[in-house]
């Protein structure tokens, strides 16, 4: 856990060692105020202003129920923020300029399926920019107006993508204009990257100063472009605080509106609406993502703008005001790329690597890991809800399953727990406050309840089968009993099944709970939970005033899970029919590759006709393990397994080649290095049992039992395990993933 300092004033990253408490609270309102703004203008997205203004007004709460979508779904504007933001503490020991960030697109975009708007070269400036990548055109020059034009180049993306480089910089608005436009370089120029800059330099500042006009007098000494600097004086002269949203949004529409620019999204006039929509709603949070999500533009982009913005200026307490934006959200994100396996994340998390890469800047040094559960900052409950699945049904004693729904018959419970933070436990805690029965969890993987199309989401589970979690419990209250719990999709139609852990009492103190997530069949949890029951008490009995009941507390204080499962497989056929080449049991891993599919006579077909053809399951925090498979080859270049893959271009491996050769390799990036190798004669359509070890800095490859090579690599971080397939095809029958004990 990271050490705090109970500073009330003080936003040094990072001090002797330890993080300034304010400075990691208002890093996690940054987070939460930018997510807050994405789900409330998202479902608006591409309206136009009349259309929402005549369905919602102003949209100042959620409205995606009444259009029939989830909440919690995937978005450019929170993937590629924090995604690119891993620049940092992937390059550690230098500041990421615009070449490492290029390579921090190409490590974890999956081309055509995330994070960008894939609308081809020459329309989309992030596509374009991308394809230059891919050709070998580094970063600046790959987003620069002398090779795409002035048009493409000065579109939105550059100051949606970067909220998370100026929040490392806290009271630095120099260094993060530096540090957010290197990396918007990118894919933009001109006032693309000044329009970033001022943003950035307005959340640095932020932290140590609220007064509005205060920051914008400030962050304008950034500001090098005359037209930024005529837009910002303009639109102050002619916005103020209390001005009706509809005359802010009409005057910056006349002046500063789409028609006024070349291409579909240009940065001045989102840059002049969440201007408009920051001053016009003055000191209230709720207000200002109400007036970006109501106003037309890029509804969500400048909803999480000014939101992010707005919780690092005003704070926590700000985002409790007026409508609960907070609590349907439960600091619920999803980060998708081709690392899977940091996938579903919260709030909380991504701002802890927040914090952590600001360390690195400041002292070379990124932060210790910390419980991925431990409720840190005010409010936060990391995704912990009262469980759906389990709405009025109690905890059957003895129970090891139930299926949802209906498939085993049980008293019915009306009571719904009360889940929130509990802000009195020092370093907090999850409070579950309830009365006869509670079941709560968070996810762990994709909901299947909760899907929708507007961006591809691709993700691995954060917890396997294997797997033993830890978890820190307190009970108030005698009798109370707590168990832990997976949930599994098990049926195309729906079907759930729950798999329980033992049970146990824990009282006032904290009381360690473990548990190993058991298999079941080729199928992964996709959310992890708690049940607590309370024993029944006789009338006049309680513990409240005049005997009253009172209801049962319960607390998590940390819930944590680290390293390789003991055993993760995936076996035998996959297909229900010829037709379902993309079964459920496929969705745990994510693929580069150009097919990954069901195979009909093996599990899995992998097929890529270029390079880096890469298929992964797994989290950055497997360390030490094997990865087995029995591999068949046809046409190919090279095919093998992979391990401690951190994205799609930085990754170990174990493949065949050229019909002659195995290779021990590791690719970092645009290099590859050949660790070892041997002559090795194999054939095609003749399978082939594959192993491939991690262990330290050590890897192993071995074939049919025997070990062919060793090599020593320079690094033993963490990551995912999978296959690699390089121009043509591998069939892969089965995947086990079993843990080595460290060195």
């Amino acid at each position: 856990m990271y050490d705090t300092v109970p500073a009330t004033n003080d936003t040094t990253p990072v001090t002797n060692g330890t993080t300034s408490r304010r400075y990691a609270e208002k890093v996690y309102a940054g987070v939460l105020g930018k997510i807050i703004g994405v789900y409330l203008g998202r479902p608006v997205e591409g309206w136009p202003y009349s259309a929402i203004t005549e369905r919602f007004g102003l949209v100042a709460t959620y409205v995606n129920d009444a259009l029939g979508i989830p909440l919690i779904v995937a978005d450019d504007d929170i993937s590629g923020t924090f995604a690119f933001a891993r620049a940092v503490l992937d390059n550690p020991g230098r500041v990421p300029g615009p070449a490492d960030v290029g390579d921090t697109w190409l490590n974890y975009i999956i081309e055509d399926r995330t994070i960008l708007w894939w609308g081809g070269m020459g329309r989309s400036t992030e596509h374009t920019a991308f394809l230059n990548l891919r050709r070998g055109i580094p970063a600046p020059h790959s987003g620069s107006a002398e090779l795409n034009g002035r048009t493409l180049s000065e579109q939105i993306g550059a100051q949606i993508f970067s909220d998370a480089f100026g929040l490392m910089c806290p009271g630095d608005p120099e260094r993060a204009t530096a540090l957010t436009r290197a990396a918007a370089s990118v894919s933009h120029d001109g006032d693309a990257l000044e329009s970033a800059g001022l943003l950035a330099a307005l959340r640095a500042l932020a932290f140590d100063e609220s007064d509005l006009d205060v920051l914008l007098d400030t962050a304008a000494h950034v500001v090098t472009s005359p037209a930024v600097r005529a837009l910002l004086d303009d639109v102050r002269a002619h916005c103020s605080t209390g001005q009706d949203w509809r005359a802010v949004r009409a005057w910056v529409d006349e002046h500063y509106g789409y028609a006024r620019y070349p291409g579909p999204c240009h940065a001045l006039s989102n840059l002049a609406m969440s201007l408009g929509a920051l001053i016009a709603a003055g000191d209230d949070f709720p207000r200002s993502v109400a007036i970006a999500s109501s106003v037309g533009f890029d509804t969500d982009s400048n909803a999480g703008t000014v939101g992010c913005l707005n919780g690092v200026r005003l704070g926590l307490d700000a985002l409790a005001t007026g409508p609960d934006l907070r609590t349907r959200v439960a600091d619920r994100l999803l980060v998708v790329t081709a690392e899977g396996g940091e996938c579903v994340s919260d709030a909380t998390r991504e701002a802890d690597r927040i914090v952590s890469s600001a360390s690195l800047l400041a002292t070379g040094r990124p932060l210790p890991r910390r419980p991925r559960f431990a409720f840190a900052h005010r409010g936060s409950v990391q995704g912990f809800t009262a469980c759906r699945y389990h709405a009025g049904r109690p905890i059957l004693p003895n129970a090891q399953d139930i299926d949802v729904p209906d498939t085993v018959e049980v008293p019915q419970v009306t009571e719904v727990p009360e889940v929130r933070n509990d802000p009195s436990v020092p370093g907090g805690a999850l409070l579950v406050r309830f009365g006869a029965t509670a079941h709560v969890s968070t996810p762990t993987f994709l909901d299947p309840a909760e899907t929708a199309g507007n961006f591809s989401t691709v993700a691995s589970p954060s917890l396997y089968p294997g797997q033993t979690i830890t978890a820190r419990v307190s009970a108030v209250g005698h009798g109370i009993r707590v168990r832990p719990y997976a949930l599994y999709a098990t049926g195309e139609n729906g079907s759930v099944t729950t798999r329980y852990g033992e049970e146990s009492t824990p009282g006032p103190e904290p009381h360690t709970v473990r548990w190993q997530v058991p298999a079941l069949g080729n199928h992964v949890p996709f959310r992890l939970g708690f049940s607590f029951s309370a024993p029944a008490l006789a009338p006049g009995t309680g513990t409240g005033t005049d005997g009253d009941e009172q209801p049962a507390e319960a607390r998590l204080h940390e819930l944590d899970w680290d390293g390789a499962p003991e055993r993760f497989e995936q076996q035998g056929l996959l297909l229900s029919s010829i037709w379902d080449t993309t079964p459920a049991a496929l969705a745990p891993w994510v693929s580069s590759a150009k097919n990954f599919e069901a195979d009909f006579t093996v599990t899995y077909s992998v097929s890529h006709p270029g390079p880096l053809g890469v298929v992964t399951t797994g989290t950055r925090d497997w360390t030490d393990y094997t990865i087995a498979s029995r591999l068949t080859f046809s046409l190919h270049d090279a095919a093998g397994l992979v391990v401690r893959s951190r994205g799609h271009r930085r990754f170990h491996a174990g493949v065949f080649s050229g019909r002659d050769r195995l290779l021990l390799l590791r690719q970092h990036d645009g290099v590859r290095t050949v660790l070892a190798e041997t002559p090795f004669q194999y054939r095609p359509d003749r399978p082939y049992d594959v192993e491939l070890r991690c262990r330290g800095r050590e890897l192993t490859l071995t074939v049919d039992g025997v070990a062919r090579l060793t090599a020593t690599t320079e690094d033993a971080l963490g990551g995912a395990a999978g296959f690699l397939v390089e121009g043509g095809a591998v069939q892969a029958d089965g995947a086990l993933i079993t843990r080595s004990a460290a060195p």
